[in-house]
């Protein structure tokens, strides 16, 4: 699941075709951030208990690599972490950093999904994807690792089984306040096969008394379309159909 975030306008593509990550420490909190984080999570759990204080990633920062690529600092820490964009006087706080997945149907049309009532952004429209997770143990976080999380996302979110090493890697997306998402491409499926997937997947999820994280799906192949989604649209969904449609009108 892709975090909410306060701070968020616009997106930006970086035209980013390698990527090199590198770990780094994670900044030390005040007394007075830690405390407010802990409040505003609690709050947060309170009102939706589905959220989780589980490991995740986030970006330290992103600087040019040569001509087509970058290098991406990142942090472990916890969902809790999160909870620092809405303390005013935090200067810790640090952005997401998060795989998508552009799902082509045979036509062409792009699957976007809506992100259910038990997630961050309820209602909002943005693609299959989700914050990265540390590497288990020793393991590094590299590329291969990206690819894994991506597919997992796409099965997890809609229903495809998409191998990791079937999918590109695409581009990557920068927001104003610093989050990156690093972004793939699937194999173009047949409509009645996506719908069927996505289907199944909801279904099975409510089967279990879990609500799926995103709850509703559209395609969509031109920003014109992008209005008759109603309700929130991530701050990158744009930017990326704009620039898939320019590509296949290339």
């Amino acid at each position: 699941m892709i975090e909410e975030s306060a701070r968020d306008s616009r997106a930006e593509l970086l035209d980013v075709h390698r990527l090199r990550l590198v770990e780094t420490a994670a900044p030390r909190l005040t007394p007075e951030e830690r405390r407010s984080m802990d409040r505003l999570w609690e709050a947060k759990v309170r009102a939706n208990p589905n959220f989780f204080d589980g490991p995740v990633l986030v970006c330290a920062g992103a600087r040019p690599d040569g001509p087509d690529g970058v290098t991406v600092s990142w942090v472990r820490t916890t969902y809790r972490h999160f909870a620092l964009r809405r303390v005013p006087f935090s200067t810790s706080w640090l952005p997401s950093f998060f795989v998508s997945v552009l799902q082509p149907a045979d036509d062409g049309r792009l699957l976007v999904g809506r992100m259910s009532r038990a997630t961050a952004a309820p209602g909002r429209w943005q693609l299959p994807g989700g914050s990265l997770e540390p590497p288990d143990g020793d393991a590094p976080l590299d590329m291969n690792a990206l690819y894994r999380h991506a597919a997992r996302e796409l099965i997890e979110e809609t229903g495809i089984d998409t191998p990791p090493g079937d999918l590109t890697l695409w581009n990557v997306t920068r927001t104003r306040n610093g989050s990156i998402g690093v972004l793939f491409r699937a194999p173009s499926l047949p409509e009645a096969r996506l719908r069927e997937r996505f289907g199944a997947m909801t279904a099975d999820e409510r089967a279990h008394g879990r609500e799926p994280e995103l709850d509703d799906m559209a395609l969509v192949d031109s920003t014109a379309q992008l209005p008759l989604l109603a309700g929130p649209h991530a701050d990158y969904l744009e930017p990326i159909v704009r620039r898939y449609e320019t590509s296949r009108g290339a």
